[in-house]
């Protein structure tokens, strides 16, 4: 039977397939529109299943603010051409959208059912990777940024004050957070382990050191305890130098914010989020 072009058009429209594709189902299904859609549902959903095994290291992050909650959603996909698609966009903001209206706080089976279409219209391997909401209390200000690259943000909550100085300083946490990229927020989250394993290599390196070899052993456990601590202010957020300020620490900062609206501030939270992290 002859199949109309704009048949072929509605189904394509309907379904996110390719014209030759939609034109085959047609004929198959002796131009049944209900039917070529249904035929050609099953075959996406075949080959999604091949492809479900592909890694998806592509993608981006979602962050919204609504009330007292911060949502920030993981998707990622096969190839950043799909990461930029408008339609993949379209349904990041929809997961936001269901996370914030049901008080999802994790991963949920309606999450993947969301992105199920579009892994068949698209025909590339997708996932929610990460679902993660940030409550911020009530004497708190709050902030997230996202890099333009859309895989690198960052939200910062501020206890003690609600004042718009304050919600403008967590901003700029965010900013110094997604461009230093620390591993801690201050030197009590550093395990251990890490440090431990630190000072065995700063040891082997000083031990390599002919200068070091005539300094007394106090001498030298001076110097080591010099090193971790250089280090841990490396890698720790509260004491790297802030990005907006870079002759007082973020916690020299944050004393000196708190102080200009009389209130004792902290951090709730300072996190980074990487795509595929």
């Amino acid at each position: 039977m002859e199949i109309k072009a704009a048949d072929v058009k509605a189904l394509r429209e309907a379904t996110g397939a390719g014209m030759m594709e939609c034109k085959k189902a047609l004929v198959e299904c002796n131009g049944d529109a209900e039917a070529a859609a249904k035929l050609l549902k099953e075959k996406g959903l075949a080959a999604m299943a091949k492809r479900s095994e592909r890694a998806t290291t592509e993608g981006r992050l979602f962050i919204r603010q609504s009330g007292n909650k911060i949502v920030v959603i993981e998707l990622t996909c096969e190839t950043d051409f799909v990461a930029k698609n408008v339609d993949f966009i379209a349904v990041g903001e929809k997961l936001l959208d269901v996370t914030l209206e049901k008080g999802y706080t994790k991963v949920e089976p309606e999450h993947e059912q969301l992105l199920e279409p579009l892994k068949v219209s698209i025909r590339e391997n997708m996932k929610v990777a990460k679902v993660e909401v940030i409550e911020t209390p009530a004497d708190a200000a709050a902030s997230f940024y996202i890099h333009s690259d859309k895989k690198t943000g960052a939200v910062v909550v501020v206890k003690g004050s609600t004042a718009d100085s304050v919600k403008e300083f967590a901003y700029n946490c965010c900013l110094h957070i997604a461009a230093f990229t620390p591993a801690y927020t201050s030197k009590k989250d550093v395990p251990e382990s890490y440090i431990a394993e630190q000072k065995e290599i700063f040891k082997a390196q000083m031990d390599q050191d002919p200068k070091m070899a005539s300094k007394p052993d106090n001498v030298k456990d001076g110097i080591l305890q010099g090193k971790i601590n250089k280090h841990l202010a490396e890698i720790c957020f509260e004491d790297q130098m802030f990005v907006k300020d870079d002759k007082k620490t973020v916690t020299a900062k944050l004393a000196e914010v708190g102080k200009e609206n009389g209130a004792s501030l902290s951090f709730a939270t300072a996190k980074l989020f990487v795509l595929g992290k």
